[in-house]
């Protein structure tokens, strides 16, 4: 087994379930220590036996990401415990499958909060720290941030946002030691994104059908290996990228 996060550190979000928890297992595999970080503390501390099992050091903080001063605790806390920062994956996220019509205020708060700012005060915390070592971001954008998708559009513009938000990035840290990608998967099963949501009433499912595309879903695993090939030094030339995990979807 390859040990490319050997003596490195790395904050995972999203990590109780789906892309998030395949690439903390990963990484806990390949000599990471970790900092887990999610919402759901019973399928979290799950993660976290499985990834110590793996031999890895692990720090699990059960915490809500919307707001910002919970952002800068999650990275203090891990630089108590590790002293230093190397990797950080803004992977949480979630959806709502509606209607334009149906969507409220209450949704529309929550998806940006969750899938846009989170990531941002993430980043904003670790980039310091994150320049020290060499290190980088890798962030989880969507092939709907790349393709029209009915019934998704709040979370297809969050993740819109997230596009954006790293090459802007990019561009803005280009004279300083660090990387920041994304990687835009396609449709995967088990992620537990949309739990709770059925298709909505009225819906054609023929649009719906074509943002599913031709190939089958993915399964985590597969995508968290172009995470980690991001998030490790074998992409020591690739920065400002946005890497298609889709299977083809937005090749059309």
């Amino acid at each position: 087994m390859s040990q490319r996060f050997k003596d490195k550190v790395a904050i995972v979000t999203g990590a109780a379930q789906g892309l998030a928890r395949a690439t903390a297992l990963g990484m806990a595999r390949e000599g990471a220590s970790l900092c887990l970080v999610d919402v759901k503390e019973d399928l979290l501390e799950q993660t976290r036996k499985e990834a110590e099992a793996e031999g890895a050091e692990v720090l699990a903080l059960a915490v809500d990401l919307s707001r910002r001063d919970t952002c800068i605790d999650v990275v203090k806390k891990t630089l108590a415990r590790f002293g230093k920062l190397d990797i950080l994956c803004n992977i949480a996220g979630i959806v709502r499958i509606q209607h334009v019509k149906d969507v409220d205020e209450g949704d529309w708060n929550l998806l940006h909060n969750v899938n846009v700012a989170a990531p941002f005060w993430m980043s904003q915390a670790a980039i310091p720290h994150l320049i020290k070592t060499n290190g980088n971001i890798v962030n989880c954008a969507s092939q709907s941030a790349l393709k029209g998708a009915a019934y998704v559009v709040p979370y297809s513009m969050t993740k819109g946002a997230i596009v954006m938000m790293t090459k802007s990035m990019a561009m803005e840290f280009i004279n300083e030691p660090i990387r920041i990608n994304a990687v835009s998967p396609g449709t995967m099963i088990g992620t537990g994104m949309a739990e709770g949501f059925s298709f909505p009433e009225g819906a054609d499912e023929t649009l719906f059908a074509r943002y599913s595309g031709i190939r089958p879903p993915a399964v985590a695993e597969d995508v968290a290996s172009v995470v980690l090939y991001l998030a490790s030094d074998d992409a020591r030339v690739v920065h400002g990228a946005v890497y298609a995990a889709d299977k083809g979807t937005t090749a059309d």
